[in-house]
């Protein structure tokens, strides 16, 4: 417990102070209002109490005579005694108390305030806390000759709750128990809902979440049932690209490709979902959170697997050049076991003509790589794949139109990123496929004024209707992943580099699966 006391203390406290604030300013309203009714009610009894005196004419007589001033206190006392006055006074035109309900105002000048009164005319007030009523008492020659005043003390401030319409006292208190009730279920229901936390173990709490998730290198970002961002952490924030004021927003209002909007939304699920983020491999786990059956939300942490997935490209390539010797040692390999059953045969014309024939067609696909592409590293890709295709059975040919000239490091990285890749998807699209005949891969590489154009086709089985659209327009999807092995990867990686370059990427079905790609000569700053 705190030095101030327990929330539920402080909260109880609270709530008592604004019901006695509200009590006191209801109590106020209603005494100010029973006040006025009061100088109301009583002003006018009071002005009628004063003229009924002041019409006497034995009191006008006796005003008159000045022998029979001492007379004066019977007219008084009888106007009080029948109005219910609390004093009737009758003074001379000179204000000058003649008789009075108190004796000590006798032969005094009785104070009238702003009373109009000493100019002929009635007036009703309030004088020393007392409601007061002024009548001038008139000759027939309409001359002053003295003043009646009649007066009614105002009631004290318990007398006028008391006295107020509908018993304000009793009002009050049942207003007051009705008051401490609730803030005694009110401090109830914040303690249940704070989970018996005090508000210094709150802070702490969430000084201790802002320090671990701002001190975590992964990704950490919270989401609501409506998929609503209710936390992100820096990591996050800079994975994901996110704005400023992404907290509030949700997934759909922040500009994230459908793939990782499926993932975050929960349509994608499993472990390590794979996503692409502006140049960036993500690895995402979301975690629904549920409370006593009743769902309140998700959390998704992410990493960074984009330096992983280079060094696997790396990996790749070196499995891709060990793989390429291994199946050119292979293919020496069987060559040579041919010519040694052919000299232990005797046919030596036989194995001349087969040296022949294999050094010819060797020679004649490094001359017609070497004669239409002019980029060293492609080339080499070509001939590689060109091996890797053999030993799987299956052909790979450049088409009779492609030609590639010089072109700058950076576009030559990404010809063999796209190209590898996809001549790569082709190998898998025809690895165990059926066919009438040997498998094929042709590639068509066109040089062009702004632009190389890079297609890829194969006799394998093509790309599932359902998924066309959805293997570059989602990147890498589990659907895609599952259809294609290995592709979905490949083909997010080919689409990014495109994007990237400000290219383009697409597929459709002619007897088989016929990729294009464009990457443009320069990209636009």
């Amino acid at each position: 417990m705190g030095k101030k006391g327990s929330l539920a203390r402080q909260l109880l406290v609270l709530q008592l102070g604004i019901v006695l604030v509200l009590l006191v300013a209801v109590a106020a309203v209603s005494i100010a209002q029973a006040s006025a009714s009061f100088r109301d009610t009583e002003g006018r009894r009071m002005l009628g109490v004063a003229e009924d005196v002041a019409a006497n004419p034995g009191l006008r007589s006796a005003l008159e005579d000045p022998a029979r001033h001492e007379t004066l206190a019977p007219f008084a006392e009888s106007g009080r005694a029948l109005s219910g006055a609390d004093s009737v006074v009758i003074t001379r035109a000179d204000l000058v108390v003649l008789t009075s309900s108190d004796p000590r105002q006798d032969g005094l000048p009785l104070p009238i305030g702003a009373s109009t009164v000493a100019e002929g005319r009635s007036w009703v007030g309030v004088i020393d806390g007392s409601v007061v009523a002024h009548v001038p008492v008139v000759t027939k020659n309409g001359e002053i000759i003295g003043i009646v005043v009649a007066g009614r003390e105002q009631p004290s401030l318990w007398q006028a709750l008391v006295d107020s319409p509908g018993n304000l006292v009793v009002l009050l208190g049942i207003a007051t128990g009705l008051g401490v009730a609730g803030s005694l279920w009110l401090a109830w229901w914040v303690k249940r809902q704070t989970l018996g936390l005090e508000p210094h173990e709150i802070t702490g709490l969430v000084e201790h979440r802002e320090a671990m998730l701002h001190g975590i290198r992964e990704g950490v970002l919270g989401l609501d049932q409506q998929h609503r961002v209710t936390l992100v952490n820096d990591q996050a924030r800079s994975l994901l690209s996110l704005p400023p004021d992404a907290v509030g927003r949700t997934v759909d209002e922040l500009d994230l490709n459908d793939r990782l909007v499926d993932v975050l939304t929960g349509r994608a699920t499993g472990a390590d979902q794979i996503g692409l983020r502006r140049g960036r491999v993500l690895v995402m786990n979301r975690m629904p959170i549920a409370r006593d059956g009743r769902s309140l939300g998700a959390v998704v942490t992410l990493r960074d697997r984009t330096e992983l997935v280079q060094l696997q490209d790396q990996l790749d390539a070196n499995r891709n050049i060990t793989e390429t010797l291994r199946a050119q040692a292979h293919e020496f390999t069987n060559r040579l076991h041919t010519i040694a059953g052919l000299i232990e045969l005797g046919e030596y014309d036989e194995v001349r003509g087969y040296v022949d024939r294999v050094s010819a067609t060797q020679d004649q696909w490094h001359a017609e790589v070497s004669g239409r592409i002019a980029d060293a590293a492609v080339a080499a890709l070509l001939i590689a794949k060109a091996s890797l295709a053999a030993e799987q059975g299956v052909g790979l040919r450049l088409s009779p139109s492609s030609t590639l000239g010089d072109v700058d490091d950076a576009l030559s990285g990404d010809l063999v990123t796209v190209l590898g890749n996809l001549v790569d998807n082709a190998l898998d699209a025809l690895r165990g496929q059926p066919s009438d005949g040997p498998g094929w891969i042709e590639v068509d590489i066109r040089h062009g004024s702004t632009e190389v154009a890079v297609t890829v086709r194969d006799s394998g089985p093509g790309v599932a209707p359902e998924i066309v659209e959805e293997v570059f327009r989602h990147g890498f999807t589990t659907k895609a992943a599952e259809e294609g092995g290995q592709r979905g990867l490949g083909l997010a990686l080919t689409r990014q580099t495109c994007v990237r370059r400000h290219g383009t990427v697409s597929v459709h079905n002619a007897d088989g699966a016929v990729f294009t790609a464009t990457l443009p000569l320069e990209v636009p700053a």
